[in-house]
């Protein structure tokens, strides 16, 4: 028989675990921006931009954590009422562990992360997980479309397929429950509750699916939108290849091809968008936006941390 002492340390262990997770995760995200590029560092390369637009671009880059977190609150009504800032945390550690491991790895802890936070099954959570991710997708490709067509030589057909894709997602979710059915009858009667879980995550009606694409376009609206005004006062110009550097980077981020933290992939992406939209590519040029690059994705690296230590007083379990 366990002693009073070993089970109340046993209780306080299963009701801050998340806390303890999320301190371990930021100190070792804190360490590894030391060691590859150094707080020194990056502060003087900050203080050369000006301390007040970094101020605002990292409050700007925070509050769309918010937005994120919202968005799966929405999706999950039920299992989340009244846990706004444990399900912020357990975002804000989903966001640190994508960034910092290879080739979208992170992506696992989400479904694992609302198991345990909120019970919610690994093949529904999975499942929304999924549905974010390509609404995520579609959402930036989009955007990098409209540029595309505007610099179209045909643009009556540039603009009829970009509609099209805007349009895709409105397509997949009215097929959702014949592919679903199909499914069910293709798969043996032991893999039925899954497929039962897989139906659950998806999102529920109309008016779900619509906040929660509605709510992807206005996140990833404000984060291009900040990231190019940065990389604007970075030097970078046009206007337009400032967006598409935003956009270039922010696709490096959810395709699979992700490095340990971005390194190198991300400012590539930074650098490969802008040229595409217009960037010069001569050598003077492309030096002047490989700085203002890694300096824009060092601000992401360090919005990510500053959500994530937010988010570190939230959520406490109640003790039961």
């Amino acid at each position: 028989m366990k002693s009073p002492v070993v089970a109340s340390r046993q209780s306080w262990f299963a009701r801050n675990r998340m806390l303890l997770f999320t301190v371990i995760i930021v100190i070792v995200y804190a360490a590894f921006i030391e060691w590859f590029w150094g707080w020194s560092t990056i502060l003087r390369q900050w203080a050369e931009v000006g301390a007040l637009t970094i101020i605002a671009a990292l409050a700007l880059l925070t509050s769309t954590y918010f937005l994120r977190t919202w968005r799966i609150y929405d999706y999950f009504p039920q299992e989340t009422r009244g846990r706004f800032p444990a399900l912020f945390r357990v975002t804000q550690v989903h966001n640190l562990l994508n960034i910092m491991l290879p080739f979208r790895t992170g992506e696992t802890s989400f479904p694992l992360l609302m198991r345990t936070e909120f019970g919610i099954p690994l093949a529904r959570g999975t499942a929304a997980l999924l549905v974010m991710r390509l609404l995520d997708l579609h959402a930036l490709f989009a955007a990098a479309g409209i540029g595309f067509a505007i610099a179209s030589s045909h643009k009556l057909v540039a603009w009829l397929l970009w509609t099209a894709f805007l349009l895709l997602p409105v397509a997949a979710f009215a097929a959702r429950k014949p592919l679903v059915r199909l499914a069910a009858k293709l798969l043996p009667a032991k893999l039925q509750h899954f497929v039962a879980e897989i139906e659950n995550g998806l999102p529920a009606n109309a008016s779900a699916f619509a906040r929660a694409w509605g709510m992807t376009v206005i996140n990833w609206l404000v984060k291009v939108l900040v990231l190019a005004w940065a990389l604007r006062l970075m030097g970078v110009v046009p206007a337009a290849a400032s967006f598409g550097g935003a956009l270039g980077g922010e696709l490096s981020s959810v395709l699979p091809m992700h490095a340990p933290g971005g390194v190198g992939t991300y400012p590539a992406g930074i650098t490969a968008g802008a040229v595409a939209f217009g960037a010069s590519s001569n050598a003077a040029d492309i030096a002047a936006l490989a700085r203002a690059s890694i300096n824009a994705h060092l601000l992401i690296i360090v919005s990510a941390l500053t959500g994530t230590a937010i988010s570190l007083p939230f959520g406490r379990r109640r003790a039961s």
